[in-house]
């Protein structure tokens, strides 16, 4: 297989993990930017699973990151909210999606993805560390 013949073939992979929860009916719960930030104010979990270096870069407070990839290793971390609202951010939307799926799958009861992500958290002006 070439590296073109790879790449096409991890595209459609991930086409059809974000699509598949819908198409199974499963839609992923949204929050907007606003409703993320004053979640997190009140103590819910605002998850980040973006890479170190984005996050390092600019992350909202009191985010936790977790990027996409350790999500399903680093569970532990984060079991204390199983039945807690969890509110998942990444760049756009997309990655956050996939993370709200997996903890779903493992049982995490009460997850939201952020619509637009930190691309919009950032555009509609809210607090951010860099």
């Amino acid at each position: 297989m070439n590296m073109k013949s790879k790449w096409m073939a991890v595209l459609v992979a991930l086409g059809l993990v974000m699509v598949a929860p819908r198409l199974m009916g499963q839609d992923v719960a949204e929050v907007s930017v606003q409703q993320a930030q004053s979640m997190s104010q009140q103590g819910v979990l605002l998850l980040d699973v973006r890479e170190e270096s984005e996050y390092a870069a600019l992350h909202a407070p009191q985010a936790k990151l977790i990027p996409l990839g350790d999500v399903s290793s680093r569970m532990k971390e984060i079991d204390a909210y199983k039945d807690k609202p969890i509110v998942v951010v990444c760049r756009s939307g997309r990655r956050s999606a996939k993370a709200v799926a997996i903890l779903k799958e493992a049982g995490f009861a009460q997850v939201s993805n952020v619509q637009g992500g930190m691309i919009a958290w950032e555009q509609a002006g809210l607090a951010t560390i860099k």
